[in-house]
C-alpha cells in the first residue's frame, strides 16, 4: 500500500475555526454574545476566543464574574473545537443548576 492511498486532511484555518466556534457558542441559549467573540452569561463575562496565529485561543471562566479567573485553551484543529464545545455546555449547565 502507498502513502497516495491516505488523503491529508486540509490545513486548519483558525479564522473559519473561530466562526464554527461562535455559532456553537451561539446555540447554547444561555450565553448573550458581546463583540467579536466575547460571550457573557446572566451579564458576566464567561468567554473570550481569538485567533493567534495558526490556533484559536479560547478562556473560558472558571466561574463567570465581572473580572472572572479564567483557565485557557488552545485549538488546533476542528476535533480540538468540537470537544471544547462539548465540555463547555456541560460546564455552563453547572453554572445554573448552581445556587
Amino acid at each position: 500500500m502507498s502513502d497516495d492511498f491516505f488523503a491529508s486532511l486540509p490545513a486548519f484555518k483558525a479564522d473559519d475555526g473561530l466562526e464554527r466556534l461562535k455559532r456553537g457558542l451561539r446555540d447554547i441559549r444561555l450565553l448573550s454574545e458581546r463583540g467579536a467573540a466575547r460571550f457573557d452569561w446572566k451579564g458576566k463575562l464567561a468567554i473570550e476566543a481569538a485567533v493567534d496565529g495558526k490556533v484559536i485561543r479560547i478562556r473560558i471562566a472558571k466561574r463567570p464574574a465581572h473580572s472572572p479567573e479564567w483557565e485557557t485553551k488552545t485549538l488546533a484543529n476542528g476535533t480540538d473545537i468540537q470537544h471544547w464545545l462539548e465540555d463547555a455546555k456541560k460546564r455552563i449547565a453547572r453554572w445554573s443548576e448552581e445556587p
